[in-house]
């Protein structure tokens, strides 16, 4: 089974250690591509002490809470691993991402400050190209910082709330796929059409844009995502 190879810091005792010791978990498996292999990603109780450079006492406190909701297993005698969903999970998921985010660009328009809307534009105001692995997975953390900068200048604590207990497996799951079936030249085109609608300030267009845009993402994994099944 593949292990975390996320970089962590060593923790000061700033805080709670334990309350600590979580964040940075969660911070970690927040960052995880955790769909690119088929495996579950195994998290090493010892590796994590050492790198956090805490005992494994705040560490197994951080697994349980974040057992709890559901982000990891414990299987006894293999370990912990974080939790990957299967497709009708994801499905589902992404629909919900969708009304979130639609209503997040109804509220943007309505809102959002003109120079919050350019801060989007900024984004992608350098060429990205469609060659290499090494530009896909830079316009793949281009395209995950768009979705989450969308949500925040909602400015509904309510909605981007909601919309955190989904980032993980979103995240994941663009970051999985940006690179299939040229998705990432579409996402562009898509993306500055949103731009454009929130710039003009039309909410109906910029809703339904937004929606649309994230349920193409569900229509792609219902046709092309088997790993998942």
């Amino acid at each position: 089974m593949p292990e975390v190879i996320a970089i962590f810091q060593p923790i000061e005792d700033v805080q709670s250690l334990k309350d600590r010791t979580y964040d940075a978990l969660k911070q970690a498996i927040t960052t995880m591509d955790i769909y690119a292999s088929p495996d579950e990603p195994r998290l090493d109780e010892r590796v994590l002490s050492e790198q956090l450079g805490v005992s494994r006492t705040p560490i197994r406190e951080a697994i349980a809470r974040l057992e709890q909701e559901g982000l990891v297993r414990i299987v006894p005698r293999r370990g912990v691993f974080v939790v990957r969903k299967p497709k009708r999970e994801i499905l589902q998921m992404i629909t919900v991402w969708a009304a979130l985010e639609s209503m997040a660009a109804r509220l943007i328009t309505q809102h959002a400050s003109d120079a919050e809307i350019a801060s989007l534009r900024a984004l992608f105001s350098s060429p990205e190209g469609g060659q290499g692995q090494a530009n896909i997975d830079e316009y793949s953390d281009r395209n995950i910082r768009f979705h989450q900068t969308l949500l925040k200048m909602s400015h509904c604590d309510l909605l981007i709330e909601t919309a955190n207990n989904l980032f993980i497996h979103m995240r994941a799951i663009r970051a999985k796929t940006i690179a299939e079936n040229d998705r990432a030249s579409r996402s562009i085109i898509d993306h500055m059409n949103i731009i454009e609608a929130l710039e003009q300030r039309d909410t109906e267009l910029a809703e339904k844009l937004a929606r649309q845009h994230t349920l193409d993402l569900a229509a792609h994994v219902e046709k092309n995502v088997h790993y998942l099944d």
